[in-house]
């Protein structure tokens, strides 16, 4: 009895809701700065919308100043003493973040890694194949992983599949370089070439290089009348 007196004396728990693990963990934690009556703090450090310091100011000061500015406070550095906060648009903030985060994720260059796979006694057909196969990947922007597959007695001879990774890096080397030196991996021999950074430019290049439409044919020319005299 004395037990459930002293619960409705403290009121609800602050952990209501909360799972365990959060609880035990310190409580959930968020990913958004606290913004105006959120912050409970005597005072911060308090920086303009222009990036210019006041100074320590009382909580109530600083929130008094952000209304009169038609602005929001926000704590942007929780962790000093007093917390920092700056006079800002926080609506906008947040909008031009995702737009720079967008921009951001529209402007990476997403590396793509093919792999082709050779024999070191490989023909010269097949050779020529595999090889506009790479060109074309490297025109592409993307990486190639080139993998030589020994079998039997084939694992005796090493070199030859360094030398068919060198001629093949020699061949391809207008369009790409070797990012990964050839190195034996179990029975494999394994070279990475990537793409100069102007791939990209090739790429378009290579696009345009496209043959010309044929000229229409001229119709032909209207014989010449004679002067009426």
């Amino acid at each position: 009895m004395l037990t459930w007196a002293l619960r409705i004396a403290r009121g609800p728990s602050p952990w209501r809701g909360c799972r365990r693990a959060d609880v035990l963990r310190g409580g959930p934690i968020s990913a958004e700065p606290r913004i105006n009556d959120r912050i409970r703090v005597p005072e911060v450090r308090l920086v303009g919308p222009q990036g210019e310091q006041v100074g320590i100011v009382a909580i109530h000061e600083a929130l008094k100043l952000a209304q009169e500015s038609d602005l929001d406070l926000v704590e942007v550095a929780p962790m000093a003493r007093p917390p920092v906060c700056k006079l800002m648009d926080y609506g906008k903030f947040k909008y031009e973040a995702a737009q720079k985060a967008r921009e951001s994720r529209k402007n990476q260059v997403l590396t793509v890694i093919k792999e082709m796979k050779l024999r070191p006694k490989i023909d010269p057909h097949d050779y020529a194949t595999k090889k506009g196969h790479v060109v074309r990947f490297l025109k592409q922007g993307d990486k190639v992983k080139i993998t030589i597959m020994f079998r039997g007695r084939e694992q005796s001879r090493p070199e030859l599949g360094y030398r068919l990774l060198q001629r093949l890096g020699e061949d391809v080397a207008e369009l790409g370089f070797v990012e990964s030196a050839p190195k034996q991996d179990g029975r494999n021999m394994i070279m990475v070439l990537a793409p100069h950074k102007n791939a990209a430019d090739l790429k378009k290049a290579s696009q345009s290089e496209k043959p010309a439409p044929a000229d229409a044919a001229l119709s032909p020319e209207s014989p010449e009348t004679p002067d009426t005299p």
